[in-house]
């Protein structure tokens, strides 16, 4: 969720929250994977009270993500047309556009690949179009 360092530096204090939420996930899981028994795990007191707060936390943690996601489909509508977890992908790919190449025939209509300048890593040499069984390099 926060594992990229541009949604990390926009999201400060949610990143911090999300990793302490996640550590704390991963030791109640360890002690889970030593006790071997469900019954005895899930008596436990201390989990019995952390699970609550943690699931408060990553709905905090969700809910800010989200609100993130929609000034970001503000600014580009054709983000509308794609899930949370493709726009986290293409957003975390940070400025290099090879990086989403699987995502551009989300986004646009019938662009399948676009191949980009050896130098200039920004700039577009060719788009392969689809066209129902067709292709074609434009």
């Amino acid at each position: 969720m926060f594992s990229s360092k541009s949604i990390a530096q926009e999201l400060p204090l949610e990143s911090k929250k999300f990793k302490g939420i996640d550590k704390q996930w991963l030791k109640i899981m360890e002690k889970a994977a030593d006790t071997k028994v469900v019954v005895q795990c899930c008596v436990n007191d201390i989990l019995k009270s952390s699970l609550p707060s943690l699931q408060e936390g990553l709905e905090v943690c969700q809910k800010k993500l989200e609100n993130f996601l929609e000034t970001k489909r503000s600014l580009f509508p054709r983000f509308y047309f794609i899930s949370n977890a493709d726009l986290l992908k293409i957003l975390s790919a940070g400025s290099d556009p090879n990086n989403v190449q699987d995502d551009y025939e989300k986004l646009f209509d019938c662009i399948h690949e676009v191949e980009m300048d050896d130098q200039n890593r920004k700039a577009i040499v060719r788009i392969v179009c689809k066209f129902g069984g067709f292709t074609e390099k434009v």
